[in-house]
Parts: C-alpha cells; structure tokens; sequence
C-alpha cells in the first residue's frame, strides 16, 4: 500500500467549467493536505472523540464513522482506545475513499475489531451502538433527508448512547456570516490557498454542501429524538455538536 499524500492543487489552475465537488480518486490522493488547510479545528475534534468516548461509551459497545472517508475519527479511537473497548463499522459512499481506509486501518490498527463498507448512511440497516460519529457528512445529504437519518440513529443509539455532529455552518445574522466567511478564507490564504482556488472550490461545491444553522441542526436532533444536544466546539463557521440520549 502507498500511504502517500499530496498537495491539494486541484483548483489550482483556471478551469472553462467548474465541475461539481465529488469524492473520486483526484480528492482521495490529496485529501489529507485538503482537510489540514480547508477545515478549522479538525485536529482538535478528532483528539476529543476518544476522550467523550471514554466518558459516554460502554466498554465493547458499538460505533459508527459514518461518511468515513479515510478514517481519520475511527484512527483517532483506535488510537486512544484499548482493541476491547469497542467495535466500529466505518462507512462511506465512495468506493476509492472505502479502499483507501481499509488498507490504512489495516495497517495501523490491526488489533481493532474494525470493518470499512461502502454504502449509503440514508438507507444502512444500522445495530445497537453507543456511539455515532458523524464528521462532515450530514452537510452533503439533502436537506430533505437529514432529519429522517438522524431519527434512525437515535433509534440506533443505546440508551446512555451519544451522537457527534460536526458540520460546517451559515449565521443567521448576515452581517455575522459574512465576517465568519471572510475570515475563513483568510484561514485558507494563511494555509497556501489562492483566491483561485478559493472561488473555483466554493464553486464546485456550491449545492453538494447545504450547510445550516447551529439553530436548525438542535431544532432537528430535537426533533429526531434527542433531548438534549450542545455546541461544545466552533472555530469560525465549522461547529462539532454532541447530542445524548437518556437512559
């Protein structure tokens, strides 16, 4: 296996016709370096998984990564967690990001009792778990179908069982949101980004990634079961949310 990454350059370059964001082999060689300089605070949400899951999971209790990509949350549990305190089924819809994570997790924790699938997360008959982990994936289903997912999650979830949400989000004030969409692109600018890439990425993603409001996602996991859920961290217009069902 080659653990090789690179640089993310794909928008580097003027293109005649801006195509829509996916998830191929292009964005799989590069994803790494893309999440590092694109997402604020990744590094941090993963390094807390382990630690609220040693708080709120069972010991051998079931998890989901659902939208895996290339596993980054389930290395971070098998980095902090011995191989018997849990089982994890990581899923994504991508066929090149599903090979990639298996032959990592493979590699770096082969002592876990962890299995990658491809898959749909809308339409996945899912076991009891203790903990759903939901990383940057809820943002790319349609809107119609969110709250229909996490109501089948919170079915899913053990009693005492715990769901993290992290998504990229808009402000309901406008004023707001522009600042925070300002400063994000200077966060890419500091990380190498051009304007270029900037422009011709929002372009491509524009209708594949639907964000909403801190508001509507609590409204929503409210709504799906859950009676209680909080912000525990925001960096700029990305958020991570836990949300808990009672025992």
């Amino acid at each position: 296996m080659s653990d090789a990454s690179y640089r993310d350059a794909i928008f580097s370059t003027p293109l005649d016709r801006v195509a829509r964001f996916s998830f191929d082999e292009r964005v799989v060689a590069c994803f790494p370096d893309m999440i590092r300089r694109s997402v604020p605070g990744y590094g941090q949400i993963l390094g807390m998984l382990g630690l609220i899951a040693n708080r709120h999971l069972r010991h051998g209790a079931h998890v989901y990564d659902l939208g895996c990509s290339l596993g980054a949350a389930s290395l971070a549990l098998a980095g902090q967690l011995a191989p018997d305190a849990f089982r994890l089924t990581a899923v994504d819809i991508s066929p090149a990001m599903v090979e990639r994570a298996r032959e990592t997790l493979a590699v770096e924790c082969p002592g876990h009792a962890i299995e990658v699938i491809e898959g749909d997360i809308s339409t996945l008959d899912y076991q009891p778990s203790g903990m759903v982990i939901l990383n940057f994936t809820l943002q790319f289903l349609p809107p119609e179908k969110r709250e229909a997912l996490l109501a089948r999650l919170y079915t899913a979830l053990e009693p005492g069982g715990v769901l993290i949400l992290s998504e990229k989000t808009v402000d309901l004030d406008e004023r707001d949101n522009a600042w925070r969409v300002e400063r994000y692109h200077d966060f890419k600018r500091a990380n190498g980004y051009s304007d270029l890439e900037i422009s011709q990425k929002r372009t491509a993603l524009e209708n594949v990634l639907v964000p909403d409001t801190l508001e509507v996602h609590h409204a929503r996991l409210a709504r799906a079961g859950f009676a209680r859920s909080l912000t525990w961290f925001q960096y700029l217009n990305f958020a991570s949310m836990i949300a808990f069902k009672e025992t």
